[in-house]
């Protein structure tokens, strides 16, 4: 998917990012990710990230994400890598989100990201919140436990891990979201799931 909107996340979401091979985190984070930030390296850690503008997610949002996601693929899917996307992208996007209730794609990517941030906690195991800490841990032991993966994928896996874990985590401000995604979690995973996986 294409370089789109605007620049790099949360210190979140570049952990799902980071991890998203091992993790069932939200193809979304890492959507997100890649749509708005040119093809670089992930950000150095002093580095900050625009903050994300956390909101009490409703049922309708989310309905609302579900119902636009496979429009919004379609639109993303046929851009050309590492491109910016022009105008008329731009326009068929802000279409999309409009369609399915949200004010502008600006909106509905917040909407993302504030699910992205709550879906990021959850152990894909239990289908919990647990906390993003706490999956990043046991992702750094699942790969640790791994004996098939290459020394060297294992190494930089690994290392990307340990940097997330040293970058604190955006804490979700609006506890009623987690209850809310937890009751959408295998929905919004098979919507927004994470495709290597």
């Amino acid at each position: 998917m294409p370089a789109l909107l605007r620049p790099a996340l949360t210190a979140l979401s570049v952990a799902c990012l980071l991890s998203a091979a091992s993790l069932a985190c939200s193809d979304a984070a890492l959507a997100q990710a890649k749509q708005s930030a040119p093809a670089q390296p992930a950000a150095p850690a002093q580095q900050q990230a625009p903050a994300l503008k956390q909101i009490a997610l409703t049922d309708k949002q989310l309905d609302g994400v579900l119902a636009a996601q496979k429009d919004m693929d379609a639109i993303t899917e046929k851009l050309p890598e590492n491109t910016a996307p022009d105008q008329k992208v731009i326009a068929q996007l802000e279409e999309v989100a409009k369609k399915h209730g949200f004010a502008s794609y600006d909106d509905y990517n917040n909407v993302v990201d504030n699910i992205s941030l709550v879906i990021g906690g959850f152990d894909p195991a239990t289908k919990k919140y647990v906390g993003p800490e706490a999956v990043i841990k046991a992702q750094i032991a699942e790969i640790q436990a791994d004996k098939k993966m290459p020394a060297k994928d294992k190494k930089e896996a690994l290392d990307e891990l340990n940097q997330a874990l040293k970058t604190p985590a955006l804490q979700v401000e609006h506890k009623s979201n987690i209850d809310l995604v937890a009751r959408y979690y295998d929905k919004l995973i098979a919507a927004l799931g994470d495709e290597e996986n």
